[in-house]
């Protein structure tokens, strides 16, 4: 089963996106509230996919998005935004994230976006 980590400063989020993979069977997930520690887990655990909000303290999505695909480019990164945020979408796009969701969000879509990466 795939090992995911969920990067969100909002540890309200970080539950509910747990608890929805945990329904359908996906157990093995880390959680970092900031884009450092989620850098720093992504080098230690190697996670098969992340879940990464984009606005998050220390680090932003965007920047541990680039450091992480800079580390790995085979990354697979699934951004989080906010409505509004259009901009920092497109940039994380361009910066190698496979997708993203826009909060908030039905747990069917997170789902969706796990089997759409082949976990």
């Amino acid at each position: 089963m795939a090992k995911i980590l969920l990067a969100d400063d909002a540890a309200f989020m970080r539950m509910t996106i747990k608890n929805a993979l945990a329904k359908e069977g996906y157990e093995d997930v880390l959680e970092a509230e900031d884009g450092a520690m989620a850098v720093e887990m992504y080098a230690e655990h190697k996670p098969d996919l992340v879940f990464m909000d984009i606005t998050m303290p220390n680090m932003d999505g965007l920047e541990a998005l680039k450091a992480i695909k800079g580390a790995d480019p085979q990354a697979k990164i699934i951004m989080c935004s906010a409505m509004g945020q259009e901009s920092m979408v497109i940039e994380a796009v361009k910066s190698g994230a496979q997708d993203f969701i826009v909060k908030p969000f039905k747990p069917e879509r997170i789902i969706k976006a796990v089997k759409d990466m082949g976990l």
